[in-house]
């Protein structure tokens, strides 16, 4: 079984950016329940199905499997509206890549950063422009700012 271990946080300041240049993602959701979320993501020309299992703590299942761009396409035109669309930038700091999400639309101003770990407890360097861990805090749960996006708190 596949398995994500990530923390997430928010992002304070501008000083990631000179870091890393952004790739657009889309991403929408087929099933967004806790006990089994459905993903389609398109970044660039490839296209990822991602099933995830029930978060208990900063650990869930995760299957990832690329699919054929137009399927991706076609799906993300089912999938539940509005979609998710963010620019991802990738950071390497003190041995871990760091994805900061940077999110447009109804999501605009919502900036987040996250890290997958080998365990629970291994310890990171925080980067200076990490803010405060959200991890355990669903409303930053991609599935979840499709229903109750950030311009509406």
């Amino acid at each position: 079984m596949g398995v994500e271990i990530e923390r997430k946080f928010l992002v304070t300041g501008d000083a990631w950016r000179r870091e890393s240049a952004g790739v657009s993602l889309r991403q929408g959701y087929l099933s967004t329940v806790p006990e089994r979320v459905v993903r389609v993501r398109t970044k660039g020309d490839l296209a990822v199905l991602t099933i995830k299992g029930l978060s208990v703590g900063a650990k869930r299942a995760e299957f990832a499997y690329e699919i054929p761009l137009d399927d991706g396409l076609q799906l993300l035109e089912v999938c539940k509206k509005p979609l998710i669309e963010k620019t991802r930038y990738e950071i390497e700091h003190a041995g871990l890549t760091w994805e900061v999400d940077e999110f447009h639309g109804v999501n605009e101003g919502l900036i987040v950063a996250e890290c997958e770990l080998e365990s629970e407890d291994q310890p990171i360097e925080i980067p200076d422009w990490v803010g405060a861990e959200v991890t355990a805090d669903p409303r930053y749960y991609n599935a979840n700012l499709i229903a109750r996006p950030f311009s509406t708190w």
